[in-house]
């Protein structure tokens, strides 16, 4: 792929934004049923059951893929990078706390954060891969690294951030480098092709109502909506007695 610039920010594309808020609002969602599950005793199925098990990751996958298109459009990945990755590990610890006791070890922002970081460094690696080839290339790892950490066992403990783990390992929400890493890779791929304005011009110009207002602020109703859910069920939990 041809290097693309890292330039100071530019128009805002409401199809992005939309899709963002949108993937944003499933997971919150998703959320939010766990929390119900978890904390009020709802029936298992409101959180785990076929259809909540594919979309889960499929919302999941369009956050994670929409942040790689966005890495095109960044100034510092690596500035936004430590800053989602320092927002993660808040996380871990106010998760690892004993009346809480759900920690979230390696979540999606974690990931994120550190997609952010090992692209903004390899950048010229992955984008000195021919444009026509790139694809192929992240499908391949993609797939790849799943198969591996699904089906190869490796008894190592310290493995976990990758994909391999031990019996008894629990993240409240769990997303390792692989093979997700390729997830976002795949969207700075896009991204070139967005940033270029390769598109048609509809994709640019396309108005649409309330999703990417909530797209635009998705990393703070990421960061709020849980403790906001969780303070929510123990207020009504608290009211029942």
């Amino acid at each position: 792929m041809t290097p693309v610039e890292q330039t100071p920010a530019r128009k805002r594309i409401d199809i992005i934004d939309a899709l963002r808020g949108l993937s944003v609002i499933l997971m919150v969602f998703d959320h939010l049923m766990y929390d119900l599950v978890v904390f009020m005793g709802a029936p298992s199925w409101f959180f785990s059951n076929p259809v909540f098990n594919f979309l889960h990751y499929v919302f999941a996958g369009l956050f994670i893929f929409l942040s790689g298109v966005s890495s095109q459009f960044s100034r510092s990945n690596v500035k936004r990078g430590i800053k989602v990755f320092a927002i993660a590990i808040g996380f871990t610890i106010v998760t690892s706390l004993p009346f809480i006791d759900e920690p979230i070890r390696f979540g999606v922002l974690h990931l994120l954060g550190f997609c952010m970081i090992f692209y903004g460094l390899t950048r010229r690696a992955w984008d000195a891969i021919p444009r026509i080839v790139a694809p192929v290339v992240y499908i391949v790892l993609l797939v790849g690294t799943a198969l591996a950490t699904g089906y190869i066992k490796i008894d190592a403990s310290f493995l976990w951030m990758l994909g391999w783990y031990q019996w008894g390992f629990f993240s409240a929400d769990y997303f390792p480098i692989f093979p997700w890493l390729f997830v976002f890779l795949l969207g700075t791929w896009a991204g070139v092709y967005v940033a270029e304005r390769k598109l048609p011009e509809w994709f640019y110009e396309k108005k649409i109502a309330f999703l990417p207002a909530v797209g635009k602020k998705s990393l703070l109703i990421y960061v709020l909506h849980q403790p906001v859910l969780y303070g929510v069920i123990m207020g009504i939990l608290y009211l029942k007695g």
